[in-house]
C-alpha cells in the first residue's frame, strides 16, 4: 500500500486547482435570472412619457401591473389592454417627456378620463372584457348602466388602493352623486357609513340587482336586513305584520331623525295602523281603547305614556315575539 504523505495531498490539490478554468470553459453556462423588462406590448413606450405623472405611476403598484399574471394587463397587451390598440397616439407624442400633450396629439383608443374622455359604452366594454362575469353579471340594464355611468366614474385604477374599495372612503365615493343620501348620513340616527363600520356594498351592489331599481344585494328589502339584523328573521310564534311586510314600513335606513332610523315619532308611527277607527282597528287586538288618549276610556295617564314616552315603552317586542303570552308583543 502507497504511504499518503503531505507532499502528495498538496500536488493532488495544485493539479485540481490548475484544471479549473478547464471545467469551466466546458460546463454549460447557468442561466442568468430574466430581468423584468417594460412589459409587453407598447408599455415601454407609455412609460417614457406617462412615468412620472401622478395619476400613472401608481398603477406598477397595483394588480394590473403584474406582468407574470396572464390574466392581468400588464401580462397580456400591457397599457393597449385596457387603453386600446394606440399606434396613432404613441407616434404623435412629442419626444420629450415633460412636454404633456401637443395640438397634433392623437388619444388612445380608450380615454378614460379629460375632456376627450370615449363614451360610457366604450369604457365599460373595455373593463367587462376581463371583469364580466361574478357580481358584474347583472351590470346589463342596471341602474348605473341605464344613467351612463361608466365603471372608471366610480373606481380609481392607477392606484395601489382604490378608494371605493376601501371601508372608510367608499361612502365618499358613493355621496359624489348620491347627495340626498349624504344628507341623510348627518342625521341624527344614522347607519355607520360615514365613520367607516358599515359601507354601502353592504346592502347594496351597485354592478346591478336581479330584481327591483334599489341595486339591492338581496332579492328583497327584509331579506338584505337580516344579513345584519338576523335576530328579527324570525320565525316568530306571534309576528307583527308590517315587519314581516318590508322593514322600510317603518324604518329608513340611510338617516333619521328620529331615533333607531325611525320614519317618524315611534307613537305617531303606531298610531298610522293601530287607529281608532274601527275599520282600521290593528287587528283582534285593536279598536279605539287600544290607543292612549283616544276613545272613551283614556285617561291622562294613558295619555302620558303616548306622548311623553312611546308605544315600546309596553310593546318592546314590536319585531316579534315567541313568548307563549306574546300577542301582544309585551316584554
Amino acid at each position: 500500500m502507497r504511504k499518503i504523505t503531505i507532499l502528495g495531498l498538496l500536488l493532488a490539490f495544485g493539479t485540481m486547482l490548475s484544471a479549473l478554468p478547464a471545467l469551466a470553459q466546458t460546463s454549460p453556462a447557468r442561466p442568468q435570472p430574466a430581468v423584468a423588462g417594460p412589459g409587453p406590448g407598447n408599455t415601454g413606450a407609455c412609460l417614457k412619457c406617462h412615468g412620472n405623472e401622478a395619476t400613472v405611476a401608481p398603477i406598477l403598484q397595483t394588480p394590473h401591473a403584474n406582468t407574470a399574471d396572464p390574466h392581468s394587463p400588464f401580462g397580456q397587451d400591457g397599457c393597449e389592454t385596457c387603453h386600446g390598440p394606440s399606434e396613432a397616439h404613441i407616434k404623435s407624442r412629442s419626444v420629450p417627456p415633460d412636454v404633456v400633450f401637443n395640438q397634433h396629439d392623437v388619444p388612445p383608443t380608450a380615454v378614460f378620463k379629460g375632456s376627450s374622455k370615449s363614451p360610457p359604452e366604450l369604457r365599460v366594454k373595455q373593463c367587462l372584457t376581463c371583469h364580466e362575469t361574478g357580481m358584474r353579471m347583472n351590470w346589463q340594464g342596471s341602474a348605473h348602466e341605464t344613467n351612463n355611468v361608466a365603471c372608471n366614474d366610480c373606481h380609481t385604477i392607477h392606484v395601489a388602493k382604490d378608494p371605493i374599495l376601501v371601508k372608510f372612503t367608499q361612502a365618499q365615493q358613493c355621496f359624489s352623486c348620491h347627495a340626498r343620501q349624504r344628507a341623510d348620513s348627518f342625521k341624527y340616527s344614522h347607519h355607520p357609513m360615514r365613520e367607516g363600520k358599515v359601507v354601502c356594498s353592504d346592502c347594496h351592489d351597485p354592478h346591478g340587482s336581479p330584481v327591483g331599481d334599489k341595486l339591492l344585494k338581496e332579492f328583497t328589502v327584509n331579506e338584505t336586513c337580516y344579513n345584519c339584523h338576523a335576530d328579527k328573521r324570525g320565525p316568530m310564534l306571534w309576528e307583527h305584520q308590517p315587519v314581516r311586510d318590508n322593514c322600510l314600513n317603518c324604518h329608513t335606513p340611510h338617516g333619521s331623525n328620529e331615533p333607531r332610523l325611525m320614519v317618524e315619532r315611534t307613537n305617531f308611527l303606531c298610531s298610522s295602523c293601530h287607529s281608532a277607527q274601527s275599520n282600521n282597528s290593528g287587528g283582534a287586538f285593536g279598536g279605539a281603547h287600544s290607543i292612549p288618549f283616544r276613545g272613551a276610556g283614556s285617561s291622562f295617564f294613558n295619555s302620558a305614556l303616548a306622548n311623553q314616552r312611546t308605544c315600546v315603552n309596553c310593546h318592546s317586542q314590536v319585531h316579534g315575539s315567541n313568548s307563549p303570552s306574546g300577542a301582544y308583543f309585551f316584554r
